[in-house]
């Protein structure tokens, strides 16, 4: 048996973890096969090892199923990564409990040690939604990996915003990689696997419940440089991310919203214990100049003087043309105008938003970036 295979065989067993396996390798020569090759009162022998994990250990074959496992991985076409291979997230060893494996559906590349976490509630708000799009939107298109736990809500909209500007993104599962959860994310999870990674550090069929998505969080954290926090309350899942962030010594940043609204109180509550406060993507890359120098990103309108060479729609081009940089002009306006339907004109517009090539302002007026 192979030291991989030996991970895997590990990683399915239930009483082991992260913390355990740094405990018993010593013991073995940094072995891991050499682990499951021994006995019960061997393994009790470790300190910190108790009679039940001893036990489990030792009995293994009867209830993994090793065989089958890289069969499915084979079949699934993903592939495992253990500490002992060079794609294995290098933030990831920084951390003091890292996955035994990692399934990966898709690929991993040097520049998501970089990446940036945006994570929130389930249950969020239309603000929520279109902060979370936005924000990946403009990390993504200025070259940042954005990573998310796949979930509904906020999640799902920062995977979507990060596609949207055709940049990398990575979705961190609470479940086997196999399985769908949400289920309606099935198509998302197809894409973000396409342009970037699907990941998850449980076996294949486990499905998910209260421990796995803690678990999964600090996943999130520990591969992240930094974690924004853009919608949640104050028992919501991305509090416990940010938390694993601090611990791991990595930035947290936090959006505020309506002082009235409790899908802001976690947010506001993060800012009070020292949370950078998150308007736009620059709060972010700002925090982190020496690995996105202003040189390695594209310049803005602001910047630059002149618009960005981006790819426009019919919708897009007529639009802006009716757009001043000095005189706002509202919704009904631009209607008016460019005799496009209520419904094409608010879309249309927050695509250009996203392109940063138009600004909202107070009252829903629009102004074309100068």
């Amino acid at each position: 048996m192979s030291p991989h295979e030996a991970l895997v065989a590990l990683n399915m067993i239930e009483h082991v973890g992260p913390v355990r396996l740094r405990q018993l390798l010593p013991h073995f020569g940094g072995d891991p096969a050499a682990i499951l090759q021994a006995s019960a009162p061997q393994l009790f022998a470790v300190p910190g090892i108790g009679v039940e994990t001893a036990e489990a250990i030792a009995a293994w074959e009867s209830h993994v199923d090793l065989t089958g496992e890289l069969r499915r991985i084979a079949d699934y076409g993903c592939r495992v990564f253990t500490q002992l291979d060079s794609e294995y997230p290098a933030p990831l060893r920084e951390i003091y409990d890292p996955p035994i494996v990692l399934y990966v559906k898709g690929t991993l590349v040097p520049a998501d040690h970089r990446g940036i976490a945006l994570v929130g509630s389930r249950l969020t708000t239309p603000y929520g939604i279109e902060i979370a799009r936005k924000l990946s939107y403009q990390l993504a298109y200025t070259g940042v990996t954005v990573i998310s736990g796949g979930a509904r809500g906020i999640d799902t909209a920062a995977h979507q915003g990060a596609l949207s500007a055709k940049g990398r993104t990575v979705a961190v599962l609470g479940t086997g990689i196999n399985r769908v959860f949400p289920p309606e994310n099935a198509e998302l999870f197809e894409r973000i696997s396409g342009s970037g990674a699907v990941m998850t550090q449980f076996p294949f069929n486990r499905p998910a419940d209260k421990q796995t998505f803690p678990i999964r969080n600090r996943i999130v954290a520990g591969i992240s440089q930094g974690t924004v926090v853009v919608e949640a309350n104050l028992n919501s899942g991305a509090l416990i991310t940010a938390n694993f962030a601090t611990e791991y010594g990595r930035q947290v940043f936090a959006v505020p919203g309506r002082i009235d609204s409790p899908r802001s109180k976690g947010c506001h509550e993060l800012i009070k214990k020292g949370a950078k406060l998150c308007e736009g993507a620059e709060d972010i890359l700002c925090e982190f100049e020496y690995l996105f120098p202003p040189t390695n990103r594209p310049p803005s309108p602001a910047e630059s003087g002149s618009l960005p060479a981006l790819s426009l729609s019919a919708d897009e081009t007529s639009l802006l043309q009716h757009l001043d940089s000095r005189e706002s002009r509202t919704i009904d306006e631009l209607i008016q105008r460019t005799g496009l339907s209520a419904r094409v004109t608010a879309v249309v517009l927050f695509s250009l938003e996203l392109k940063r090539l138009v600004k909202q302002h107070p009252g829903k007026t629009f102004t074309r970036m100068a």
